[in-house]
């Protein structure tokens, strides 16, 4: 994990407690089973997903201010975890939730594991530790064949209430809305707090007495369990899962959809992992029209470049850019 400056904390400030709001725009998704379809329903359920992934890097990217190119082995350990436990017992809810369970023991103590070791090193060997470690998960996915089925991956069954979409969409929802209260408390908490103060200034952060690697450790241990929580339900959802959610690329979706949205925010987390996905999914859908469009990760490449250059708060930094503006204006003509 390297340690970095984010552009978020100036303007980057939690929004409001506008609960109203944030129910409204619950019910809103609560209602999607009943006016889409089930493509668009699979799609909502690995936004969901994604987010809750795309929230625990942001916990180590926008709020403690380090970089992991190896966050997605916490997302695979969690897959894989339920994948082969299931696979290997009785398919039944209570199966399922011991196989969530023990993926999340086993992330929280690679993770304390992976802090200690990665956290001690300075400079860009935080992110190459990380990548290293993950690197490893991928292989020992490869060459257990005979538990993983190696690259081509394994499928495996879950319990019948599971396989009800509608059920599993409002379980999605309600996972995705438990871990951004969870997250939220945390980042609102005095630790989160000293989070913050460590991404500002690490150095100051230990003058005034804060033992910063504990602290960064702590951040390292939520952001891979929640990863891990994301992972086995991403699992569940396509009851498939191979070598790839232990990629750079994974990790990489995390990276893109924060910093799309605006690190340092959970709301920038999800705001921007939506954009990825639904983008994504129409642009490819533009194929037919010009065969650009079957590289679409182009054109969020270059979004990614004109943001880091002109937005580096992300889509809620420009928000929040421009309801300052209009305040300022309306101060003025008063």
């Amino acid at each position: 994990m390297q340690q970095v400056k984010t552009a978020a904390p100036r303007i980057m400030k939690p929004l409001k407690s506008n609960w109203l709001v944030q129910i409204i725009i619950v019910a809103i998704l609560a209602l999607i089973p009943f006016i889409a379809g089930r493509p668009t329903q699979n799609l909502f359920i690995l936004i969901f997903c994604m987010s809750v992934f795309a929230m625990s890097y942001d916990i180590l990217l926008g709020y403690t201010g380090v970089i992991s190119f190896g966050h997605a082995l916490f997302f695979g350990i969690g897959a894989y975890g339920i994948s082969i436990f299931v696979s290997n017992t009785e398919t039944t809810m209570i199966n399922v939730l011991l196989a969530i369970l023990i993926s999340l023991v086993v992330s929280i103590i690679i993770s304390v594991f992976i802090g200690f070791l990665s956290l001690r090193v300075k400079n860009t060997y935080y992110a190459m530790i990380t990548l290293a470690f993950a690197q490893v998960g991928m292989i020992i996915a490869e060459k257990a064949r005979h538990v993983t089925n190696g690259y081509d991956g394994m499928t495996f069954r879950v319990p019948s209430i599971l396989v009800n979409k509608m059920l599993f969409y409002y379980i999605a929802l309600a996972f995705l809305v438990l871990s951004f209260i969870f997250l939220w408390k945390f980042t609102t908490s005095p630790t989160g707090r000293v989070l913050v103060a460590i991404r500002e200034n690490e150095q100051r952060a230990k003058f005034i007495g804060f033992n910063t690697l504990r602290y960064k450790i702590i951040s390292t241990v939520v952001a891979g369990a929640m990863a891990s929580l994301a992972g086995s339900m991403y699992a569940i959802h396509m009851r498939f899962v191979s070598t790839s959610v232990l990629g750079i690329a994974k990790t990489t979706d995390a990276l893109l959809a924060t910093v799309i949205g605006g690190m340092g925010n959970l709301y920038g987390a999800i705001l921007g992992t939506g954009i990825v996905n639904l983008a994504g999914e129409y642009l490819s859908k533009l194929a037919k029209v010009h065969p650009i469009f079957e590289r679409w990760y182009i054109i969020f490449g270059l979004l990614y470049i004109l943001i880091v250059l002109f937005a580096p708060n992300g889509v809620i930094g420009l928000f929040y850019k421009l309801k300052y503006k209009t305040s300022t204006k309306a101060l003025k003509n008063k």
